[in-house]
């Protein structure tokens, strides 16, 4: 599985250099130019986010507080061409995973991702964590809000996670639709039958091993 990194850069040629090197060590790259364009994309919710803290349109860590308070977990690499220890330690102390400063070298900054990921994602058996519940060959994150296989990350939408573990710890019973939208969605939400069942093609798109059976007229139920 690649993971998907997502690059803040306003210099042109910069950005499409970091581009083209994350793609050549295998990662997934999205990339922006501005702060107000990456906005719209916090809710992908990537592995990771490089972002320059100096924008045309924002503070990098203006962008920053407004991805942790989507995905608090998410890494947030800085670069900066402020040589100040005092920027370095801000981003630092704020939440920032890394700093790196300019100029650099695009290995570099290839090294240091890796490292992070290293350590969010791979560095601990994800089943030591005590919040987890193992489903049929997933394990299921609930501090992280996360799903993994054989301890790489699977991407879930926050609806998609939720119903996850409504039948993970449900195995065997039936949810009707309506139930499952309570559940999920709330009492008062406004969600019809057809969100429910495109719900559940997404989610055996992406958990293929999951064995979700259809109760025709009724609703679903997870098979152990």
């Amino acid at each position: 599985m690649s993971y998907k990194v997502y690059i803040v850069e306003d210099e042109i040629n910069f950005n499409k250099v970091l581009t083209l090197y994350f793609e050549n060590e295998g990662w997934d790259v999205k990339s922006f130019f501005r702060g107000s364009d990456a906005i719209n994309a916090i809710y992908d919710t990537p592995h990771m986010w490089i972002i320059d803290v100096t924008l045309p349109d924002m503070n990098g860590y203006e962008l920053m507080h407004k991805i942790k308070k989507h995905s608090k977990d998410t890494p947030v690499l800085f670069m900066s061409g402020n040589s100040s220890t005092s920027e370095r330690v801000l981003g630092l102390e704020i939440g920032g995973s890394d700093f790196v400063q300019k100029p650099f070298s695009p290995r570099e900054l290839i090294i240091r991702a890796n490292r992070i990921i290293e350590t969010r994602y791979r560095r601990t058996s994800i089943t030591d964590n005590v919040n987890t519940v193992k489903f049929r060959d997933y394990i299921i994150d609930e501090t992280q809000r996360a799903v993994f296989k054989n301890n790489m990350p699977i991407e879930l939408t926050s609806k998609e996670f939720d119903f996850l573990k409504l039948l993970a710890k449900n195995t065997g019973q039936a949810f009707s639709r309506e139930q499952i939208i309570n559940c999920i969605w709330g009492v008062n939400s406004y969600v019809n039958d057809r969100v429910v069942d495109d719900l559940i093609r997404r989610l055996r798109r992406k958990l293929p091993n999951l064995r979700i059976e259809t109760i025709y007229g009724y609703g679903y139920r997870a098979c152990g």
